[in-house]
């Protein structure tokens, strides 16, 4: 604490010398938002080195020894649920509700509340829970936990102000902080923007709109200094596709609006069935057993189940093995849905590109495409699945086109998150974040009021 009590007596005195009182006041304003994503990038890209060598031990352990991950991935799983139950219960999970459910807080006097949700404790224990999962296998990403991380470094900046210092909003913080984020995870930055406007303040944002394309630029550019200048996914082959391929499109936008909207549903029912338990071997027991079964179906029928997803959807989009079982997706979505209920931490962003990245590779085989067309039914089956569980096709549109530098095709990803969006509410009206989000706030809401009551 002495040394920011020391660096903000300097500041202190830098700014005061300053004469310009708008100069000054726009400076001091700024500052805290170019601090904060300087600090995301550089967690970003840790976090993304150590998750990325996580996933290639598991895969190297699987080649060579693959029957020790009947131990290693239960031991993990339960590893990575201790640790959140533990330390950091709110540390669960994506990490995107949390952030939605902070900026509806942050608008109020509920301080305690928000620090439940964005803490340094929650950077690290969602940075060690799920790289335990990780290790295990688990199908889960990192790009929902690093926009809570983002949050609570750009929340915890906020924290640091000194009293001088000109008012700034901690609702457009959090929001720019879950921006720069996403914008670092994905190394998309036009994607970081439409997901603030699409999906976390749902108004316009003429008040922070500053803050938050120059926070977006500072965390991108961090992560491109010290990773170099890169796509998430490469450049995937769609010239000359076929002028009816849109009618593929559809089809695989509607099978994965559907399936993802189906799983949302039931990754919510087996949470609401799992809050019901109230014995530690309950929730041993079924940890253990979710664990087993991803790495039995990884072991005996298609390892591409395991993890993120990402070298999947590479295989996929770059090699000539373009046509994907009929089983994978099944695979991935239970995948998905097994590990995101365990109750440690870990995103189901990349896990749900994965998923419908399976679903068009799929839907290509049974129509026998050529590789522009199946690539561009990938594609859009990663829109569509995305769009299913977030329900904001225009953020997924866009988090594609960036990953894979295809603006050729952008008016069939749009039209691939429109109908995707159609199709999933038919099972559900609400996003799977938004059920979520609710659930914590009830939840911080309800811990607060019993902590009063001790008091």
């Amino acid at each position: 604490m002495k040394i920011v009590k020391q660096i903000r007596l300097l500041l202190k005195k830098s700014f005061d010398r300053i004469r310009n009182e708008r100069l000054k006041r726009n400076l001091l304003q700024a500052i805290p938002f170019w601090a904060a994503s300087l600090l995301t990038g550089i967690l970003a890209v840790l976090y993304a080195k150590l998750f990325a060598y996580a996933e290639r031990e598991t895969a190297y352990i699987l080649k060579h020894w693959g029957w020790i991950l009947f131990i290693i991935t239960p031991l993990c799983f339960i590893v990575a649920w201790w640790v959140v139950v533990r330390f950091s219960p709110y540390s669960r999970g994506s990490g995107i509700p949390q952030v939605m459910a902070s900026i509806e807080l942050s608008s109020t006097a509920d301080e305690p509340k928000v620090s439940r949700l964005l803490s340094i404790r929650v950077i690290i224990v969602k940075m060690i829970s799920s790289l335990v999962m990780a290790l295990g296998g688990g199908v889960i990403g990192r790009e929902g936990p690093t926009i809570q991380i983002a949050g609570s470094v750009f929340k915890k900046v906020y924290q640091w102000l000194p009293k001088w210092w000109p008012r700034i909003s901690k609702q457009n913080m959090i929001m720019t902080g879950a921006a720069s984020g996403l914008a670092a995870a994905f190394n998309t930055p036009l994607g970081g923007i439409v997901f603030a406007v699409e999906e976390l303040t749902k108004t316009h944002i003429s008040e922070f709109k500053t803050s938050l394309f120059t926070a977006v630029i500072i965390a991108g550019l961090t992560t491109q200094a010290l990773l170099g200048p890169y796509l998430y996914l490469g450049y995937p082959n769609v010239n000359n596709s076929s002028n009816f391929i849109f009618f593929g499109v559809i089809a695989v936008a509607v099978v994965a609006g559907v399936s993802a909207s189906i799983m949302s549903k039931m990754m919510l029912a087996l949470l609401k069935w799992k809050s019901s338990f109230r014995l530690l071997y309950q929730h041993l027991l079924y940890i253990t057993i979710a664990a087993l079964i991803i790495i039995t179906c990884a072991f005996f029928i298609d390892h591409h189940m395991l993890g993120s997803g990402k070298d999947l959807m590479a295989h996929a989009l770059f090699t000539q093995d373009k046509y994907s079982a009929w089983y994978l997706p099944a695979l991935r979505i239970g995948g998905s849905i097994l590990s995101f209920t365990v109750g440690a931490a870990g995103g189901v962003f990349a896990p749900a590109l994965s998923a419908g990245a399976s679903i068009g590779s799929a839907v290509s085989g049974w129509m026998h495409l050529s590789e522009s067309n199946a690539n561009l039914l990938i594609l859009s089956g990663m829109v569509g699945f995305l769009t299913g569980i977030t329900r904001t096709p225009f953020t997924s549109t866009i988090l594609v086109v960036e990953m894979t530098d295809r603006h050729s095709v952008i008016l069939h990803l749009m039209l691939a998150g429109l109908v995707a969006s159609l199709a999933s509410y038919l099972i559900d009206r609400h996003s799977f974040y938004d059920h979520l989000k609710g659930q914590y706030l009830d939840d911080v809401n309800q811990n607060e009021m019993r902590k009063n009551k001790q008091l």
